[in-house]
């Protein structure tokens, strides 16, 4: 293991909050370069839920210096195509997924628990874990930050990184409210799994009327339901609060009798686990302040359309590497030159991708859908299975 970090004014000690994606990440390349990474999760354990997400661009040679894109892509989906269905579930288009990449560069889409699993699995040795816990007060002096948690005794730390995701607790108590940064884009965004395969393994199923999407994504033997749809901010929603969650998405669909959408809802109503967010964008001045920093979607949630888990690989490698190389305030102002960079076009990219996904209108979605047509007789695709 290096140690360039006992040279980094002694600047050892780093508390992460948040043990996803971005956590371990940061906490297996902090730990490479000699630092002492704590990671805090609110959750009892490694969550087993989450859509797949991608691994692709900036995160591919991350993992692969990490040693681990033989087990990512071991742990891949099958998918090669997506299929809109009308209402009796006849397809109206399909189109391949992943088709244009240049000869050797990698995609994987994996689901979101596999991911976070493997990276923690290669960071568990080296890295202390405090699950079921969580970060309550941060106070910061010329020479480290003092910590208080839920259940825990008071620590204290050199740094403290925020890698909790889009309702980040160290945001909130370094920064401020949540309202003051997360922007709602008048999208919902509801999964779970389906808990057995889906008919098709190699296809994403996606029905839509105006304002409302359903889809059946088969994963990786354990299919995936999900639901976005269009509506207004919900005041004082808890993002813990399953029972409210559940009945928005019913209220959404309820109206609705096309393809296997009631079905789907008895799925939700029965439902013990259910991921439910507002499809939202982080806005901040500035990633860090003091010895407080955040990364993933805590500091540039660019939306919850699939971009985020390649870019917390990458800002957490970017943030690592920066943070071994020299002081902490010199590597939080580097980490967030470069890695802005890599957000800004996905944030400015949301709205069109919403568009796609959810057309507002009758009219909308039929020259979405002829537009697929066109695309799928340009870009022939293997036949539906």
């Amino acid at each position: 293991m290096a140690l360039s970090a006992i040279s980094v004014g002694g600047m050892r000690t780093v508390l992460i909050s948040g043990g996803g994606i971005a956590g371990n990440t940061l906490a297996w390349w902090l730990a490479r370069h000699g630092f002492r990474p704590t990671v805090v999760e609110r959750a009892a354990g490694q969550r087993s839920s989450g859509a797949p997400v991608d691994v692709r661009g900036p995160a591919v040679p991350v993992v692969e210096a990490m040693g681990l894109l033989e087990r990512l892509r071991a742990a891949a989906t099958s998918v090669t195509g997506a299929r809109l269905v009308d209402a009796g579930g006849a397809t109206v288009a399909r189109f391949p997924m992943g088709g244009d990449r240049p000869a050797g560069r990698t995609e994987l889409e994996i689901p979101r628990a596999d991911l976070a699993a493997i990276l923690h699995r290669a960071t568990a040795d080296d890295v202390e874990f405090r699950y079921d816990d969580t970060i309550t007060g941060l106070t910061e002096d010329a020479g480290g930050v003092d910590v208080t948690f839920a259940r825990g005794e008071p620590r204290r730390f050199d740094l403290v990184v925020g890698a909790d995701g889009l309702h980040s607790a160290v945001r909130r108590l370094a920064f401020g409210p949540e309202a003051r940064y997360v922007r709602h884009l008048g999208v919902w965004v509801a999964g779970m799994s389906l808990r057995g395969p889906a008919d098709d393994p190699h296809d994403v199923l996606l029905y839509n009327t105006p304002g409302r999407l359903a889809s059946v994504h088969p994963a990786r033997g354990d299919a995936m339901a999900a639901f976005i749809f269009r509506g207004p901010m919900v005041d004082g929603l808890d993002h813990r609060d399953l029972a409210r969650h559940k009945r928005l998405v019913v209220e959404a669909y309820q109206d609705e009798r096309g393809w296997r959408v009631p079905e789907l809802l008895d799925r939700v109503r029965a439902a013990d686990d259910l991921y439910f967010d507002s499809v939202s964008q982080v806005h901040l001045p500035r990633w860090s302040r003091g010895r407080i920093v955040l990364v993933g979607d805590a500091a540039s949630c660019v939306s919850l359309f699939g971009e985020g888990s390649s870019l917390a690989i990458a800002g957490a490698h970017t943030l690592a590497e920066a943070l071994a190389a020299g002081g902490y305030g010199a590597a939080f102002r580097r980490y967030e030159t470069v890695h802005r960079r890599r957000t800004e076009p996905k944030r400015r990219a949301a709205r069109y991708v919403a568009g796609l996904l959810v057309p507002r209108t009758r009219i909308g979605l039929a020259t979405r859908n002829a537009t697929a047509r066109v695309f799928a007789r340009v870009r022939p695709a293997a036949p539906a299975r």
